[in-house]
């Protein structure tokens, strides 16, 4: 008997049904999650020294792609080694004890490079970013390998919320939302960002804005917005707005945070102009041959705590989130390499408090996570699918990792 057209219509709503369902779900909120357009924030960074010819620049050459060439290899090695990243097993957290007065100088990291600095009695929350998934769309990308250690509302009160750019592993819009109730204190961003910001709701009193050597006061501490390698986008559109890396600066004490960069010669500039610094959290994770020049490997970050004249070395972003193709503890291994007899290194659990004037001795606990790679048969866990698919995703949209 020959199907009507209704049933027909039926079959074919029934049959789009999920596929369109999931291209719904993955597209939920994506334009309010991307910011500002590049027509938005053009009046905001134009003065910028920073700025020429319609976005930012490096002072220092700096490939913004990896050649044309090599991108074909890039596309296989996401298909290829999409699981190396992965921890062997569960990663252990740390349940941060938070006193009601903040130390001369402790920090605490959340993982990847979120982490809670404090610094002569008063705090900064460094990259906060809450999400199980970096990504604009609820769909696709990155997921975290563990949990937040500790809800975002529980925190004590800080002084100032430091963001170093709008890639979404580092500046994430649920997370902005929870503390614009959460909490009072200032976003200080590099230039750029507050449009993005204004356009999620926070308030102009609430935003304070930096060109690369500018500072700012808030309380007792300097924020100095310092040069790093990097770059910026949140979508096709890239360099709209300004990277940075920051010098915090109290009465007593001197922070340098990397946020995520490559190696520069100004970190040499910097630590004899800003620095010593009593601590440093610099970025050792999701290296790779085709994005070397805007991420540091493990060697980088302590050559740059040298530079800077660095005393206590946080390694931050690694373990959260899998950004690349090397094994999951292979950054904080051969961090622990380099270091050896060169820097002084602190790797707290994600949620685990450091007092930075006194450090607790030295645990190894990675390599009781170990990394899935290494084991005889690689798990495929629910979360590996859709890593994938984010993965590819992301890379599509930059070639590069977030």
């Amino acid at each position: 008997m020959p199907t009507s057209p209704l049933r027909r219509a039926a079959l074919t709503a029934a049959a789009l049904a999920g596929p369109v369902g999931f291209v719904t779900r993955a597209a939920w909120g994506l334009p309010v999650a991307l910011g500002a357009s590049r027509r938005r924030l053009r009046p905001t960074v134009a003065g910028s020294p920073q700025f020429t010819d319609g976005r930012f620049h490096n002072r220092l050459e700096t490939p913004a792609l990896p050649p044309a060439s090599a991108r074909k290899g890039l596309l296989r090695q996401m298909h290829e080694e999409r699981h190396v990243g992965l921890p062997g097993g569960d990663i252990p957290l740390a349940r941060p004890v938070l006193p009601e007065e903040a130390a001369e100088l402790a920090v605490t990291w959340f993982g990847h490079a979120s982490a809670l600095l404090e610094i002569d009695g008063q705090r900064v929350l460094l990259d906060p970013v809450w999400s199980r998934r970096v990504s604009p769309s609820p769909v696709f990308g990155p997921t975290r390998l563990h949990e937040v250690p500790v809800p975002l509302d529980e925190l004590p009160p800080v002084d100032a919320v430091l963001i170093s750019h709008d890639h979404y592993d580092h500046l994430d819009l649920p997370t902005v939302r929870e503390l614009l109730t959460s909490q009072s204190a200032p976003f200080v961003v590099p230039l750029g960002i507050g449009e993005h910001l204004r356009g999620w709701g926070v308030p102009d009193d609430r935003i304070v804005e930096l060109d690369w050597d500018g500072s700012t006061t808030v309380g007792g501490l300097t924020l100095t917005c310092t040069e790093a390698r990097h770059f910026s986008g949140r979508f096709f559109t890239r360099d709209t707005t300004l990277w940075a890396s920051w010098a915090v600066s109290g009465p007593r004490h001197r922070v340098f945070f990397g946020g995520d960069t490559g190696y520069t010669p100004a970190f040499a500039e910097l630590g004899a102009r800003l620095g010593p610094f009593d601590l440093t959290l610099l970025p050792i994770g999701a290296y790779n041959d085709a994005w070397h020049a805007i991420h540091m490997d493990p060697e980088e970050a302590v050559r740059a705590h040298g530079d800077l004249g660095g005393r206590v070395l946080l390694p931050i972003h690694w373990a959260t989130f899998n950004l690349a193709f090397h094994r999951w503890a292979e950054p904080v291994q051969r961090l622990m390499a380099a270091a050896r007899s060169r820097a002084q290194v602190v790797v707290p659990l994600p949620g685990e408090r450091i007092d930075v004037l006194d450090p607790p001795p030295l645990t190894d606990w990675w390599t009781a996570v170990g990394s899935a790679e290494d084991l005889p048969s690689r798990p495929d866990d629910a979360g590996v699918g859709s890593a994938v698919l984010a993965r590819t995703f992301s890379r599509l949209i930059a070639l590069l990792p977030d």
